[in-house]
């Protein structure tokens, strides 16, 4: 054997044993490894509705608009619940004059000799007094009510965010419970990484995470909880309440994929998060 044949022979084996040993390393990192490329950025999504029914007489924000927690977001007509609250001071005052005509009667009878008034005479005011009594706290609690019901026109935003899915416009009559927009909370953004059941034992609380988004930002993060169910839709219920298990003859069984809630730790400047993009979740065990 030649010196050239032989350098082509060692050649060509470290050639060999160095693609084994590329072809190992990714075949753990694609197989063991915890990292998915199936990871959606989520956020809590508030559903902003009046508690009051009216007309909108003022809208100061736009759609996709950064409000801060107790900014007005929508006006009600508060017309008619400024004339329910002084019905309702009046009704109060009404009640309260009733009571003290009704305490003065009771404690004059109480004050007079048992000669003049009987017993039960007293025992009456003295009830109707009591009546009175449940009359202007039953007043109180319905001016209560509607000093509620006009604050309650004023709709204000519940947490900072962005406002989404504006669907109301100044002079719409909004309905009392019907969700007029949402705000997405600016404080509550969070990722679910979608990793394979064959993954999970290399995956613990706490372990930090990568997050690399699609439009090439970099986020840093920790492991908050791990799924514990997913919905299995090949074990439907029967009639009977057992499991509806069809028969399968796949050879190749691919491993479920489930959620783990991933924490961002910071967002850096000039990064921009929204609710549905995807990422890439790269795990770190240990």
């Amino acid at each position: 054997m030649t010196i050239r044949n032989f350098v082509g022979f060692i050649a060509t084996a470290v050639i060999f044993v160095v693609a084994i040993l590329i072809g190992r390393v990714l075949w753990v990192h694609y197989m063991d490894e915890p990292w998915t490329r199936d990871g959606r950025v989520r956020a809590e999504i508030v559903n902003v509705a009046p508690d009051v029914s009216g007309a909108v007489v003022d809208l100061p924000v736009k759609d996709n608009q950064l409000v801060k927690r107790g900014d007005l977001l929508m006006q009600i007509d508060p017309s008619h619940y400024q004339i329910a609250v002084e019905q309702a001071q009046a009704a109060v005052a009404a009640s309260k004059a009733e009571l003290q005509m009704k305490r003065d009667d009771a404690q004059r009878r109480a004050d007079m000799d048992a000669l003049v008034v009987s017993k039960e005479s007293r025992e009456n005011a003295s009830h109707t007094a009591s009546a009175a009594e449940a009359s202007y706290q039953q007043a109180l609690a319905t001016l209560d009510a509607a000093r509620l019901n006009l604050a309650r026109t004023r709709v204000v935003a519940p947490v900072d965010g962005y406002v989404t899915n504006l669907n109301v416009f100044r002079g719409d009559y909004a309905t009392a419970g019907a969700a007029k927009l949402a705000i997405v909370d600016s404080h509550s953004f969070w990722v679910y990484g979608y990793f394979e059941e064959t993954k999970l034992p290399h995956v613990q609380v706490g372990n930090k995470a990568q997050i690399t988004l699609m439009s090439g930002g970099t986020l840093q993060g920790h492991v908050e909880s791990i799924s514990r169910g997913i919905y299995d839709r090949d074990n439907p219920e029967s009639r009977q309440l057992i499991a509806d298990v069809n028969p399968t003859f796949n050879w190749v069984r691919l491993a479920q994929r489930v959620p783990v809630r991933i924490g961002i730790d910071s967002v850096p400047n000039g990064v921009v998060l929204a609710a549905g993009i995807t990422c890439t979740v790269v795990v770190t065990p240990g």
